[in-house]
């Protein structure tokens, strides 16, 4: 999931639902660009499809905060 805020005010929203989801964060990552006074967030997620969509819509719905979500192909068998 790659996110980008350009509302910092909105930031402190997205790090909560982050943490409301953390049981399915592997891992995330966060570069301040500040030539462009954004940020950019990558999170990788290990969830079922419709966990992701959920998250994802939430995210897009902050305000000045956008996000795109790619899937993999790979089946789990657990």
């Amino acid at each position: 999931m790659g996110i980008i805020i350009e509302n910092y005010s909105s930031a402190e929203k997205l790090n909560s639902l982050l943490h409301d989801y953390g049981e399915y964060i592997i891992g995330r990552m966060g570069l301040p660009y500040k030539k462009r006074n954004i940020n950019i967030i990558s999170v990788a997620i290990d969830a079922p499809q419709d966990v992701i969509s959920a998250l994802s819509g939430k995210i897009g719905k902050l305000d000045g905060i956008s996000v795109k979500t790619a899937y993999s192909g790979v089946i789990s068998h657990e």
